[in-house]
């Protein structure tokens, strides 16, 4: 039973995360210019929407499981 609260409030965390973020950044360094000895790079941003409805999911997903942990507690 225990484990059930535990995932409860693991899915309410992640689903408030998700929906306070709704995506994340990350960098990465490309080579723009490779000739030779000459080596050029840029830094490049790309960004991962997360969608707002997969943390209002974990975030009720969440709180059904620890309704229902405490109804059978």
């Amino acid at each position: 039973m225990k484990t059930n609260i535990l995932l409860a409030v693991i899915l309410i965390v992640i689903g408030g995360a998700a929906l306070g973020y709704q995506g994340f950044s990350y960098t990465t360094r490309e080579k723009v210019v490779d000739i030779g000895p000459l080596t050029m790079t840029a830094d490049k941003t790309r960004t991962i929407p997360i969608p707002p409805i997969i943390g209002a999911v974990a975030l009720v997903g969440g709180i059904a499981l620890l309704v229902m942990g405490r109804k059978n507690t």
